[in-house]
Formats: C-alpha cells, structure tokens, sequence
C-alpha cells in the first residue's frame, strides 16, 4: 500500500495585486480614514464622554472657522506640500533624501543673514532677489555633499543625510547665539520689524498669499519636470534600475547629483517662505518637522506632485483639527497626537491592501 502524503494548505496567504485602478486605490484610502474617524470616536467617547460628532465639528471649525484660519491652513498645506515637492525627484530615483529638514534650514539660514547682513545696504527688489539666490543655493549645496559622496563612494545615503539634518540644527543654533536679541535671549526676534527689509510683499490684503502662489506654480512645474523633460526620464530610469540606466548611456552619478541639488534648492525654496514670508525670524524649529512628513505626502501620492496637493490637506486637515480639539475641550496634547496616529496608522496601512490581497484556501474535495 502507497501512503498518500497530503500537504496542509495554510488557511490564506498574501498575493500581490495587479495595477489598481487610481479611483479604487483612493476607495480604499477613504474607507480606512471613516474607519479611523469611527476608532478615534469609540476611543473619544470611552476617555472623555465627548460626542464624537461635536469633536469632529470643531476639528473642520479649526481649519475653516475663520479667514484666519482657513488662510493658516493654506499656508500650512503649501509649505508641507513644497517640502515633499523637494523629496519627490530623489524619492523617485530611489535616493532616500531623509534630509529635508536640514536643507530647509540651509535655505533659511541663508534668507536670514541676507536680511540680516544687506537689509540696509540693498534695494528691495536686489535684495529679494539675493535672498532667493541665496537659499536656493544654500540648500542645492546641502543636498549636494550627501549626494556627491553616494556618488563617488556609496555611502548610505540614508544615514548620510539624516546626519545632515543635525548639523544644520548646530548650525543655525550657532548663528542664532550670534544675531540674538537681546543678547542672552537665545532668539533671533523678529528680523528688521521696523523697516520689512526682506520681508515677502503681501498680495490683496493676505499675508500667505504669495508663498501659496509660489508653490502652485513650483507644483505645475515639478509635475511638467518629472513627467515630460528628459531629467525626469533619467530619474525614472535610475530609480527603476542602475544597471539598465548605466547600459544605455545614462550618466548615474551626475543624475544623482543633479537630482539632490535641485530637491535641496527646493528646500531651500521652502526656507525662504517659511524666515521671510512667514515668520520673519529663524529657529532651530523652522523646518517644524516637514521634512520628515513630507516623505509620508510624496509616497502617498505615489510621486505625483498633482495628488500631493490632495495628501498635504489630508495631513493637515487633521493635524490642525485634531490641535483644535485640545484647545477647544481644553485636552492634554497627547490627546490629539492619539488622534492623528490612529488617522496616520489607517491611511499607511491602507496601503497594504492595495498592494496585496488575502488569498483564501479553496475546499477541495478528495479523489477516491
């Protein structure tokens, strides 16, 4: 007699999914953010007896309540969005750009000491045309150190850049020690409060306005950039294989290069509007942890600057919601910060099942 060996199957197993329809991928995001929203609820009720429904209320009172705060929450969304803009082409090409905040904080450091040093020397229009100059440079160079040396010697770009981070945060702490005022204050204060040296002119009455327009029209141009110039192409290339990029003739090591320089002049870009069009100051806190992210906004969208506009309000919307709610309940921070991981923990995880699908075992009936 022959024993017969039978192999247990597993219950289910994970299977990767064909291309997902964009309209159905998005589906699922909804679906996952009403599920967190209805978590979140159960979670509310249970620790502070609060009607859910009253909390969601005076979470979209936080972002469009007022003129104030409808325009606060656009000029949050523009600068998360411009800061991932920056990553994108180095996310895109699988350079793993962690180093956002500290090129941001280049941009800015150099916006400040141009007003600092020229506001009283140069002519409005030069000086504001120094400063872009300026922080589009500081922060091309920024991006360019990490990026030369996974060039020339491989070095974990990762590490590299995350480091970089740190010691711009030194950086600006050490000129902060030399600018601040009053001294021993450990703060710049508000740069050139009586004259506006430098400051951003304000478009109709809105102070954001412009920083708004600016990465709108940064938007449509990382989208054209990425999509249909041949610099997008070789990125594409070199993101989806090295090798192949390198057998038809693509130059790798200048594409690295030339990559990181415009994402950390970008950043850089990002730096100018935050020190001279939002906050007419610089701090260690400046970059205010968009760096970091902005990595979660580019991924979402896929690398489409377009859909970014979309996960920037998603990141926002609940960010500044859920710091509504803490103010208007008078609840810990913590509170919040709960909140919008369980909102962050779905949308991320949403991402599985759009990748991949549980695939069930099928009963089969035995042959005699």
């Amino acid at each position: 007699m022959k024993s017969e060996h039978k192999t247990k199957q597993p219950l289910f197993h994970i299977a990767k999914r064909d291309a997902v329809p964009p309209l159905k991928a998005w589906g699922i995001r909804i679906a996952a953010i009403i599920l967190a929203l209805i978590l979140s609820g159960i979670l509310t009720m249970i620790m502070t007896n609060l009607n859910p429904i009253d909390v969601y209320a005076s979470m979209i009172d936080g972002v469009f309540g007022t003129t104030r705060k409808f325009w606060s929450t656009l000029q949050s969304l523009a600068m998360l969005l411009l800061v991932a803009l920056a990553v994108t082409p180095a996310f895109k090409m699988k350079f793993w750009n962690i180093g956002a905040e500290g090129q941001v904080l280049a941009g800015g450091l150099a916006t400040a000491a141009c007003m600092i040093y020229f506001g009283d020397s140069l002519p409005t229009p030069v000086l504001l045309l120094v400063m872009i100059l300026a922080s589009a440079l500081a922060g091309a160079v920024w991006g360019l150190i990490p990026a030369f040396f996974k060039a020339k010697f491989n070095t974990n770009e990762t590490l590299f850049t995350l480091m970089m981070n740190y010691v711009a945060i030194q950086l600006v702490a050490y000129f902060i020690y030399l600018w601040e005022v009053p001294k021993g204050s450990g703060k710049v204060g508000i740069i050139n409060f009586s004259t506006q040296a430098g400051w951003l002119p304000t478009l109709g009455n809105q102070k954001y306005l412009l920083n708004v327009i600016v990465v709108l029209v940064i938007t449509v141009l990382m989208y054209i950039y990425l999509k249909y110039s041949k610099h997008g192409y070789e990125i594409s290339v070199v993101g989806e294989s090295v090798n192949t990029a390198r057998y038809i003739g693509i130059n790798v090591k200048k594409v690295i290069m030339r990559t990181m320089m415009i994402s950390g002049a970008v950043c850089g870009i990002a730096g100018l509007l935050l020190v001279s069009g939002t906050d007419h100051t610089i701090s260690t806190e400046t970059a205010g942890g968009r760096g970091f992210t902005a990595i979660l906004v580019s991924w979402l969208a896929k690398f489409n600057p377009i859909v970014m506009i979309l996960t920037s309000f998603i990141i926002v919307f609940f960010d500044r919601g859920a710091s509504q709610i803490a103010t208007t309940f008078r609840l810990n921070e913590s509170f919040s910060d709960i909140l919008i991981g369980i909102v962050l923990f779905f949308i991320i995880g949403s991402e599985f099942f759009i990748n991949y699908k549980l695939a069930f075992r099928h009963s089969q009936k035995e042959v005699k």
